[in-house]
C-alpha cells in the first residue's frame, strides 16, 4: 500500500546524469529489522504471546528438559510446562497448562466420569485430594501465533467447565457436554 503512494515520486524523479552514472553506488541502507519469527516451541516467544494477552508469566524453574511457568491474568493463575526441552531450553516439544482448584469434595469416580465428557480437559486429584484440571499441546516450528491464542482459549474454557463442574458434579455431569 505504501509503494501505491510513492510511485509518482519515483516517476518524476530526475533521470541520472551521465557524470553520475559513473560515480560509485552509494553503500545500501540496512533495511528495517524483521521482527523474529514466533516459534510456539521457543518459551520465550510463548511468555511474550501472553504478555500481549494481558498476563504476566515468570518461569519457576528448568529442570530435566523442562520448563515450569506461573502464569497470572486479570482473571486468575495458572502454571504452565514446557517438556521435551533442549539442554538450552530454548525449544520444547509440548506445553501442558493446570491449576489446582481448593474445593474439595469431587471424588475419583466425578473426575473419571469429567474426563470421558470432555474431549481436550483432562481432570485430575492432586496428591492433596484437589481436583485439578489440565490441557497440553504438542508444539511444531509451524504453528502461529493466532494457533496459540485458539489453544489458549480453550484452555480458557477448560477453566471456566472444569469450575462449574467441581462446584455441582451430579448437575454438570447430568448435562449434555459439546
Amino acid at each position: 500500500m505504501a509503494l501505491v503512494g510513492s510511485a509518482p515520486a519515483l516517476a518524476a524523479a530526475p533521470a541520472p546524469s551521465p557524470k553520475s552514472a559513473t560515480a560509485k553506488p552509494a553503500a545500501p541502507k540496512s533495511a528495517a529489522p524483521k521482527p523474529a519469527t514466533f516459534d510456539a516451541r521457543r518459551p520465550a516467544d510463548f511468555i511474550a504471546l501472553l504478555s500481549g494477552m494481558e498476563a504476566s508469566t515468570e518461569i519457576a524453574r528448568r529442570e530435566e528438559g523442562q520448563v515450569f511457568m506461573k502464569v497470572t491474568t486479570p482473571g486468575g493463575g495458572f502454571g504452565a510446562q514446557m517438556v521435551g526441552c533442549n539442554e538450552a531450553f530454548t525449544s520444547c516439544k509440548a506445553i501442558a497448562f493446570y491449576t489446582a482448584f481448593a474445593r474439595k469434595g469431587v471424588n475419583m469416580v466425578q473426575i473419571n466420569d469429567y474426563n470421558r465428557s470432555q474431549l481436550t480437559c483432562r481432570g485430575v486429584m492432586a496428591p492433596s485430594g484437589e481436583p485439578s484440571v489440565m490441557y497440553a499441546v504438542l508444539l511444531n516450528g509451524r504453528q502461529t501465533r493466532d494457533e496459540m491464542r485458539e489453544h489458549i482459549g480453550v484452555w480458557q474454557g477448560c477453566l471456566s467447565g472444569f469450575g462449574e463442574f467441581i462446584q455441582d458434579p451430579i448437575s454438570f455431569l447430568s448435562r449434555p457436554q459439546g
